[in-house]
């Protein structure tokens, strides 16, 4: 369901009520042929309300007229997580036909790395683009690690807490906050967790190789966490003894000629 180029460029407050209107087609789609639940559907369209709230806050903060190429494959990807949301709460109590699911989040895990090739080659990255880029990924992830959790164990669900327990350490330790040099490396993670949840989530590997893969999940974005946690601890020490050098060294001298 991307987006077409006419859509791309529409104004911000365009822009997100066509995606609205986007993941209910999508919602009513699934729930016509598929036969979700009235809580899928209510979670599908509640999480596509806020997704296009928050995008359109966000559009008129950033003073952005146009939604952007970039920004409508990743409002596109938006729209397939929700469709994934309204299938897994679906799965609580009714089953749900894994082939749709397991091809709607692959696809939108897919199409990850699409939106930055986009704008990085029509020159349109932003802040914006980039946050919400890793807000959709933390979010799909989330929603795929509860489905593993129901169904091989709850624990599971650390693969998509991840973030949102870094976010909340960052409420108690602000320096946490700080910016974060460029690392090829942060991208392995979500590679990771993509693979290991989808193939989870098609069931067709033995139990044990499922949970070794979902484990692997778990530890490739605690060990690139724990790598960001220690440069942004090292780099908090620095700035401490920075100020404290600062605070306790001496005035300098003035120069006897201008002691008058």
């Amino acid at each position: 369901m991307t987006l077409s180029t006419a859509e791309a460029v529409t104004g911000p407050s365009r822009g997100p009520v066509l995606g609205l209107a986007a993941q209910l087609s999508l919602l009513a789609l699934l729930g016509s042929t598929l036969s979700l639940t009235a809580g899928g559907l209510v979670a599908g369209a509640a999480y596509g309300l806020v997704l296009c709230g928050l995008l359109g806050a966000g559009l008129g903060r950033a003073g952005m007229t146009r939604l952007g190429a970039a920004n409508a494959v990743t409002l596109s990807r938006a729209i397939l997580a929700g469709g994934v949301t309204a299938m897994v709460v679906t799965s609580f109590t009714d089953p749900v036909n894994t082939a749709v699911l397991v091809t709607i989040a692959a696809v939108a895990l897919a199409l990850d790395g699409v939106d930055g090739q986009v704008a990085r080659r029509t020159n349109t990255a932003t802040a914006l683009g980039a946050r919400f880029d890793m807000e959709v990924d933390s979010f799909l992830v989330l929603v795929l690690s509860v489905y593993a959790g129901d169904h091989y164990g709850w624990w599971w669900v650390a693969i998509g807490a991840f973030r949102y327990v870094f976010v909340a350490a960052s409420w108690a330790w602000p320096w946490l906050n700080a910016p974060l040099p460029p690392r090829f490396s942060r991208k392995i993670p979500a590679v990771v967790q993509g693979v290991g949840l989808v193939v989870a989530m098609a069931g067709f590997l033995p139990v044990p190789v499922t949970v070794a893969g979902l484990a692997l999940a778990v530890a490739t974005p605690a060990w690139s966490f724990g790598l960001d946690i220690r440069w942004l601890y090292r780099a908090m020490r620095v700035r401490e003894a920075a100020r404290s050098r600062w605070a306790t060294d001496p005035a300098p001298a003035r120069h006897p000629a201008l002691a008058h």
